[in-house]
């Protein structure tokens, strides 16, 4: 199966591209703006017919769409993740290798949902920011474009190579600098949302099923597990092995300590279980961090969602026969192990 990747060099990516080498009935060809990229090309600016030329030469039996753009205002997010697409679906229009489409949205695009609810594909996209609106323009784009074409509707990645940007990822950072400078105590605020945290590498996976699949339409891919980032912090501070305590200084009465010395942490609770489940939260959480003896500095939970999200993933099952493998545990293992190299 000859396949051409785009967006190879990015977090999903990269995963996307060791995934296929590793099987040898796929020929994989990778197309990117980076150096890494066996051709250099940008979608946000390319032309269609520069592409679909390409396209003609290579003759990939799937196309797989992990570029884009996560950060940056509206004009620069819709030109790298709606106009970027749009250039994708003429050029495969256009030419006559009748190529799959694999296209990656993301969890984004359904915007706030419920507490305590799953989100299942039909349900009414609401999206929250101009990330998941042009990310959702982008769906759109795939599914009237007529191709032969998928979307999956990725929740929240995480594992080795989480963007030191990202929650969690800041998280980390947060605690290795508080273990390098002997830090006791480490104080946490917006750790009250909740998202459906799932593996890059079982994303991996997802995207292989869906290239070898003749599902169509949408499909989301998590875990079917929303978990609150407090667990999530109290399992990373035991995988870490960080002796101090941390204290959620907005957590709600009775619930400000999180974790304290090495045998302290947390398990990762199923669906509906945990301290303070369907809480109400600020709709735009922050997940701040800082030692007893520096500043704090906010971040807006980026991506639009509110305090709840979890996948209904039952499409994932039985359509590609997909389903997540990896706990959260060993995902923040390996966070944290990319983070301690640093100190």
């Amino acid at each position: 199966m000859r396949v051409l990747l785009l967006g190879s060099g990015g977090y999903l990516g990269r995963y996307v591209a060791e995934h296929l080498l590793a099987d040898p009935a796929v020929q994989l060809t990778a197309l990117g703006r980076g150096d890494d990229a066996d051709v250099r090309f940008d979608l946000s600016s390319g032309s269609p017919g520069a592409l679909t030329r390409f396209l003609n030469a290579v003759h990939p039996g799937v196309v797989i769409n992990c570029a884009g753009a996560t950060r940056g205002g509206a004009r620069e997010l819709t030109r790298h993740n709606t106009v970027a697409v749009a250039t994708v679906c003429e050029s495969l229009r256009r030419s006559g290798c009748g190529a799959r489409l694999v296209q990656i949205g993301c969890s984004s695009e359904y915007g706030p949902s419920q507490p305590g609810s799953s989100t299942a594909e039909d349900a009414v996209p609401r999206p929250g920011g101009p990330y998941g609106v042009s990310k959702l323009a982008a769906t759109e784009l795939v599914l009237g474009s007529g191709l032969d074409a998928v979307v999956l509707r990725v929740f929240s990645p995480v594992g080795p190579g989480t963007p030191a940007g990202s929650p969690l990822g800041r998280l980390a950072e947060a605690m290795r600098r508080a273990m390098q400078s002997g830090e006791s105590e480490l104080k946490l605020s917006g750790l009250g949302v909740q998202r459906d945290f799932v593996d890059v590498r079982d994303v991996a996976r997802a995207v292989h099923a869906a290239s070898l699949s003749a599902a169509q339409g949408v499909v989301n891919i998590g875990t079917g597990r929303a978990v609150r980032l407090r667990e999530a912090a109290a399992v990373l501070a035991r995988v870490a092995g960080f002796g101090g305590s941390l204290h959620e200084i907005d957590a709600p009465s009775g619930r400000g300590l999180v974790h304290h010395g090495p045998g302290g942490g947390a398990h990762v609770p199923a669906p509906g279980h945990g301290p303070g489940h369907g809480l109400g939260h600020h709709p735009h959480p922050v997940a701040e961090a800082h030692s007893t003896g520096g500043g704090a500095a906010a971040f807006p939970y980026p991506d639009g969602c509110g305090s709840w999200q979890q996948a209904d993933v039952r499409t994932a099952r039985d359509r590609l026969g997909w389903r997540s493998r990896i706990p959260l545990e060993e995902s923040l293992a390996d966070i944290w192990m990319e983070a301690a190299c640093r100190i």
